[in-house]
């Protein structure tokens, strides 16, 4: 079996080799590419490959440029220190993944998945099809997403910009949105609490029921309440009581613990 083991760390290198030796000692290892540069001029050469191990942070970029600049057909064991969200879109488009440090156990395992799918799958499209699914995937997620820095509001007869920052929660009140600062300010708005979700940073944001989406800054105290709800005293205090459903609970909690 040829392999290429496309990697920049040399330690990992010398890992994954090691790996390989002793659970699958029919392996070859024909060529490793630290780079993307060096991986797209291999496998220009057009190389009799089986099989591809791939890391996805590179000495010059991440690995999914390889497949912009060449084409690959060799199927795809990826290699990653990537946490869960990544790894959920490994297991939805059927590709496997050795989360780093590599084990043995979970290479032998990974190996005899690619030997299953080798014999059940013959023809390389299903492949292919499956890793573009997985790029877009990732780059979506790897890349930094373009949230909202502020919001510009009408006061009086001038616009104010207000930076997310300084914003406290966004509340929905007799059929208008309304943004409130940590300074107690109040604006109106011309978006929907739906449409701020999309807009605002999740890791800062949270919509914990149908009136508000606060912010974590805002959040002063949280105590249980009937029915595995939670009540919330944020600052600057609303007028209305805000609870935490209890279906949202689980979620707002490890939203807060992070």
């Amino acid at each position: 079996m040829n392999v290429l083991l496309i990697e920049d760390e040399e330690l990992a290198v010398f890992r994954l080799t090691e790996l390989l030796s002793e659970v699958a000692p029919q392996v070859r290892i024909v060529q490793t590419t630290p780079s993307v540069e060096a991986s797209v001029a291999y496998l220009k050469t057009a190389p009799d490959l089986d099989l591809i191990f791939m890391d996805i942070e590179l000495a010059d970029g991440q690995s999914f440029e390889i497949f912009d600049q060449t084409t690959v057909s060799a199927p795809i064991i990826f290699t990653t220190s990537y946490d869960e969200y990544a790894i959920k879109a490994f297991k939805v488009n059927s590709i496997d993944y050795l989360l780093k440090p590599i084990k043995q156990q979970e290479l032998a395992a990974s190996l005899e998945k690619y030997d299953q799918l080798n014999h059940r799958l013959h023809s390389q499209p299903v492949q292919v099809i499956a890793i573009d699914a997985l790029i877009q995937q990732l780059r979506q997620q790897t890349q930094p997403a373009d949230y909202r820095r502020r919001f510009l509001v009408r006061h009086l007869s001038q616009w104010l910009p207000i930076d997310v920052t300084d914003i406290a929660y966004f509340h929905y009140e007799e059929r208008v949105t309304l943004l409130r600062t940590l300074g107690g300010q109040k604006y109106s708005l011309d978006y929907n609490l739906e449409e701020l979700e999309d807009m605002l940073d999740p890791s800062l944001f949270f919509r914990v029921n149908r009136q508000f989406l606060i912010s974590i800054n805002s959040v002063q105290q949280i105590h249980s309440y009937f029915h595995h709800k939670l009540k919330l005293v944020l600052k600057p205090a609303p007028t209305d009581e805000v609870l935490v459903s209890r279906e949202r609970a689980t979620d707002f909690r490890k939203w807060m613990g992070k």
